[in-house]
């Protein structure tokens, strides 16, 4: 626990120089590109069309609002639940990657490397920021106002941001020692996004009691579910305790477990690298 808050300590006393590192990093993703930083907005935007084509006009897939019950477009519905998903996959992707990335900040021995992973989610957020702005917009093109419920999205990305963070800084320590968890992590996501119902709905899963519980142990469900639940159902998260609390049990676990990992592996980075 003592490393855990040292950790935590160490990202707010840096937290100028994370903030400045992660806007960096941001401006350079696609440094060199004729459209630049555009790419990273127009490849998820192209990614949502697809699966709307895919499978509302292909598949006639159909959803309902659960709060009245009523069919609505199921683009809405893709749009509500993908959007925390895309910040969740280029987070841990590009986080897992980080230390590697920047093994020249690593060498220094003046360098806290306890922010670097972070770094990377951070820089991640902002385009998660400008996507959540877009859900809001496209959402209210369709007469579903932003609101109170609406302010429950802040809540979802703090829970979001933590896992990602405690998942982070166990992945990108590992990855240092060993390169093939990048592509490891990366069919990971090609798996958990069909696993998580982002595209389909569970409501309507006609699934095994096995196969449902596996399911629902997914901690991405609480949070897809829960950007439904503050954009389009207007359902407040505590009416959901049970999901709620084994959320953060899992989260929580996960950071201690990740950040314990990073330090004890961290004495061995510039040795690597």
């Amino acid at each position: 626990m003592r490393h855990n808050k040292s950790m935590i300590k160490q990202i707010i006393d840096n937290r100028k120089l994370l903030w400045s590192l992660a806007k960096n990093d941001f401006k350079t993703k696609y440094a060199g590109s004729y459209l630049g930083r555009i790419w990273g907005f127009i490849q998820p935007i192209i990614t949502v069309l697809v699966y709307w084509f895919a499978f509302e006009k292909g598949l006639k897939v159909s959803v309902s609002n659960l709060r009245t019950g009523m069919e609505m477009p199921f683009v809405l519905w893709l749009t509500a639940g993908i959007i925390p998903w895309f910040f969740f996959s280029d987070a841990l992707v590009a986080g897992t990657s980080a230390l590697r990335e920047y093994n020249y900040l690593v060498k220094k021995v003046v360098f806290n490397i306890e922010i670097l992973p972070a770094v990377r989610v951070i820089s991640a957020l902002f385009t998660h920021l400008f996507f959540v702005g877009f859900g809001i917009a496209f959402l209210s093109c369709y007469k579903f106002f932003p609101d109170l419920y609406t302010l429950q999205v802040i809540y979802y990305s703090v829970a979001l941001f933590t896992l990602v963070i405690g998942l982070v800084y166990a992945t990108s320590a590992i990855m240092v020692f060993f390169q093939d968890l990048g592509q490891i992590v990366n069919i990971i996501l090609q798996v958990g996004i069909w696993l998580t119902p982002i595209m389909w709905d569970i409501n309507k899963a006609d699934f095994s009691p096995v196969l449902m519980m596996i399911i629902k142990l997914n901690p991405l469900l609480y949070i897809v579910e829960g950007y439904r639940d503050a954009l389009i159902n207007k359902v407040w998260f505590w009416q959901k305790p049970e999901l709620t609390i084994y959320y953060w049990c899992f989260t929580i676990v996960v950071f201690l477990l990740g950040t314990r990992i990073f330090e004890k592996l961290k004495l061995h980075f510039a040795d690597v690298l």
